[in-house]
């Protein structure tokens, strides 16, 4: 399931982890802290639901009357809904009824996420059974507990409707990390790694950068477009940008456990904006996307970013310590309680746990 709560830069810069030797393992825990984060706020609820904080498209299927709550007016949900767009009664009829978004609300009122949904009284339309009271209401929607985004740049290589094309180019490095999901138009895309490529024209303009990690401030191009926290790379040096004042920016040397270097004038100037990328994921349609298109980013709430962090964190040191009591260096190991662990699970818990009222 590709949906991240945190993101690999976040882990690595909470933990000053350089070098890529660990970006599999953290990924890998990433994903399971995720899931269990999953598994525990949506008590209750079938396995298979998607990602509880990325909104996710779906039909979601009813039996009717349900075993609880017997009502032809109300229709209480297995997961939280975002919005509807088809409400179907006697769905496994030849001929389903829809119900018209006039004839029904989201509840509670003005106030998502969802977690029923009520026929309007001074309407006609009703919940029906049909040949067969099972799978017989329809909910076709986005589902989750957020559909928050925040603008990420645009994409700067178009991307065709090929589920193969896997590959897009950002406008804007340091808004994208991997973990991410990204909403492209209608399209949801996941990013599971990024790399380095060459910024068109772009050169270093700089007399010559030596090996010295407090020669910190690079000449480049005019028209260059990098911005601060983005990533850049000079041979096989990476470093960080902290600051840019028009031609001139201020970076961190040999950033990522890269290795210092000298750099000659006229140098390329390669940028980690290349994406690699799942497409079409969590119900959404793979479809071509043109240059300059808009993309947004899914926004976790920030305590579930907090949470996933930590569980991965504590996964990551317990798992390299053999799950021992300590963790840490042999000549000056920790122990290991995971009582701050628990306290923000719980709390967590206490805020998004969902607790079904809907029979299905």
């Amino acid at each position: 399931m590709a949906n991240w709560y945190t993101t690999l830069e976040a882990i690595k810069r909470s933990r000053k982890i350089n070098g890529p030797e660990y970006d599999a393992q953290i990924g890998r825990l990433i994903e399971a802290a995720s899931r269990k984060i999953d598994g525990e706020v949506k008590h209750g609820l079938i396995a298979s639901d998607r990602s509880a904080f990325i909104p996710s498209t779906e039909t979601r299927l009813y039996r009717w009357p349900p075993t609880r709550m017997r009502s032809a007016t109300r229709l209480w949900l297995d997961r939280y809904l975002l919005s509807v767009t088809t409400l179907q009664s006697e769905a496994q009829n030849s001929s389903p009824t829809t119900i018209a978004a006039t004839d029904y609300f989201t509840e509670p009122n003005n106030a998502k996420p969802y977690d029923r949904i009520e026929i309007d009284l001074s309407s006609t339309a009703s919940f029906q059974a049909g040949d067969t009271p099972q799978r017989s209401i329809s909910v076709v929607g986005s589902w989750g507990w957020t559909d928050d985004t925040r603008s990420t740049g645009t994409v700067a290589s178009g991307l065709s409707s090929d589920a193969a094309d896997t590959s897009m180019v950002c406008s804007n490095a340091s808004l994208i990390n991997v973990g991410d999901t990204l909403l492209v138009e209608s399209e949801q895309v996941f990013v599971s790694a990024r790399d380095f490529a060459a910024l068109g024209s772009v050169l270093v303009n700089d007399a010559a950068i030596t090996a010295d990690a407090a020669d910190n401030t690079i000449t480049l191009d005019g028209s260059h477009g990098v911005v601060a926290g983005e990533v850049m790379r000079l041979e096989t040096e990476e470093l960080f940008v902290e600051y840019v004042s028009t031609n001139l920016l201020t970076v961190i040397r040999a950033y990522n456990g890269s290795v210092l270097a000298a750099h000659a004038n006229d140098t390329a100037v390669h940028i980690n904006r290349t994406l690699t990328i799942e497409r079409a994921v969590n119900g959404t349609t793979g479809a071509t996307h043109a240059d300059s298109t808009t993309v947004s980013k899914y926004l976790v709430p920030a305590d579930i970013i907090e949470l996933c962090t930590a569980e991965t964190v504590a996964a990551f040191h317990q798992e390299n310590a053999g799950y021992s009591r300590t963790i840490g260096p042999v000549d000056s190991p920790q122990e290991f309680t995971g009582k701050a662990l628990a306290a923000l699970r719980n709390a967590c818990l206490g805020r998004y746990r969902r607790y079904s009222n809907a029979a299905v």
